[in-house]
């Protein structure tokens, strides 16, 4: 059995990386994707991880499959299609850290993973079955994603969500709010970031979100408020776990980092979402921001995770 499965994309992220002598841009090449950046912390803190999706055959493809297998992610579930090139993402980062993204996707290899692709024992073999909302932007890739959440919940098993929100992908922003709301009924434990709130509830302040998605029966919610931590909510309950005072590199990943970092947690006190207590899903969200701030001390998603040895020397000494 496998600690966390996730299905989605897998992609290049080319990150601003300096001027060339000539003067222009420079981008640097990093393995990425969100659902594969969460998979990435988990196996980069001892747990065990298995990707679905697809990719081109083509040398980002190649190489991204490369880099899951050096993560120790099971790669038994990726599908590599010569039909399509794998997506590629541009990565622009301001002075702050902060990202603004140009997708080359028009179809991305991501878009077209099929259900009869889907390979079924790894969907019944997981505890956690994570999924974003990329994966629901289009055919065939939404319903492989239906598919594989159902499998899941007649398994057993704990279903994941993340919207991550990225305007440029969704045809307009009333599709997006539909498609990304279609999945909520299936989940059990989910993370959303401020900028995502009122999207994905009506309700624009992260505690009020929170408690709307609790209300609606996912079990247990997380709202990730950038460098203030993020909030919790459990049984209609909500807490705050703040965040390390440390300043952003790059904070492609920082999400994902943080969620890997969360569902690590939740699996190692052996609680399913709706099992937890307030301050079991605070010490989750301590973890996720922990992880979340040792990514953003490194450039990309995938090679910024970091070691559960990291982690703990980050809390230790912040006394966390």
């Amino acid at each position: 059995m496998v600690d966390v499965a996730a299905l989605g994309e897998l992609l290049i992220d080319f990150t601003e990386s300096g001027i060339s002598p000539g003067g222009m841009k420079l981008f640097e090449r990093n393995p990425g994707g969100a659902v594969a950046n969460v998979l990435a912390a988990v196996a980069r803190l001892g747990g065990s991880a298995a990707f679905l999706g697809k990719v081109g055959d083509d040398m980002h493809g190649r190489f991204l499959k490369e880099t899951l297998e050096r993560a120790g992610i099971d790669v038994t579930g990726l599908v590599t299609t010569p039909a399509f090139f794998t997506t590629l993402a541009f990565v622009a980062i301001s002075e702050t850290g902060e990202r603004t993204f140009s997708f080359a996707r028009k179809p991305g290899a991501d878009t077209q993973f099929c259900a009869d692709e889907v390979d079924e024992a790894v969907v019944r073999g997981a505890k956690v079955l994570h999924v974003g909302s990329l994966s629901m932007t289009d055919e065939p890739a939404r319903s492989a994603t239906l598919h594989a959440v159902a499998l899941a919940k007649e398994a057993g098993a704990v279903v994941s969500y993340d919207p991550n929100y990225r305007a440029s992908l969704w045809k307009d922003e009333q599709t997006a709010k539909e498609r990304m709301r279609e999945l909520l009924p299936f989940v059990d434990v989910m993370k959303l970031s401020e900028e995502e709130t009122l999207l994905l509830t009506g309700h624009a302040d992260a505690e009020s979100a929170a408690r709307h998605l609790n209300a609606a029966g996912i079990s247990c919610v997380a709202v990730t408020l950038g460098k203030n931590g993020a909030l919790v909510c459990v049984r209609g309950g909500t807490v705050a776990a703040a965040g390390f005072p440390l300043p952003a590199v790059d904070t492609t990943g920082a999400g994902d980092a943080f969620w890997g970092g969360f569902l690590y947690r939740m699996l190692a006190l052996k609680k399913r979402p709706g099992e937890l207590e307030l301050c079991e899903a605070a010490d989750c969200a301590a973890w996720g921001n922990a992880v979340a701030t040792c990514c953003v001390q490194k450039r990309g998603g995938i090679p910024a995770m970091p070691s559960k040895k990291e982690v703990l020397e980050l809390m230790r000494r912040y006394g966390r």
